[in-house]
């Protein structure tokens, strides 16, 4: 599908080397949508208008409102980490809260929702070992 690779990390973090946006097939790009539509709710993407060259790249984008990548461009940063005012208000609708959480709010609202590590483990217990562990 893509040449996975070619590293390309986006201002934010997001492995834009992996996403199906960057096909030149109309028809990964309808499934990536498809996807998204089940998996996040995204309902503004079409196969036409995901299609992206990644946020480094000078060529088409798909996410028009992302605040992220201007504000990188203009900051002269090569990530949004390295950025002084990392994590800023620009970045949170693409990354997790736990970026701005401070330790005492991790703990007490965020720590007990850390699921996935509890219910791998279980299924591999289970022998029904998900695709995303490696076996």
């Amino acid at each position: 599908m893509l040449n996975e690779g070619t590293e390309m990390i986006g201002y934010c973090g997001y492995n834009c080397h992996l996403c199906a946006a960057r096909s030149e097939d109309p028809e990964v790009r309808q499934r990536l949508v498809d996807g998204w539509r089940k998996l996040f709710g995204h309902e503004m993407y079409t196969a036409e208008n995901v299609k992206c060259d990644g946020c480094l790249s000078n060529g088409q984008v798909a996410d028009k409102q992302c605040r992220a990548r201007p504000c990188a461009k203009e900051r002269r940063v090569t990530n949004c980490a390295c950025c002084e005012a990392f994590p800023c208000e620009k970045l949170k609708p693409l990354v997790s809260p736990i970026f701005f959480a401070t330790e005492a709010e991790y703990n007490l609202c965020m720590r007990q929702f850390e699921s996935r590590p509890n219910l791998t483990k279980i299924l591999i217990q289970k022998g029904r070992s998900p695709f995303w562990v490696d076996r």
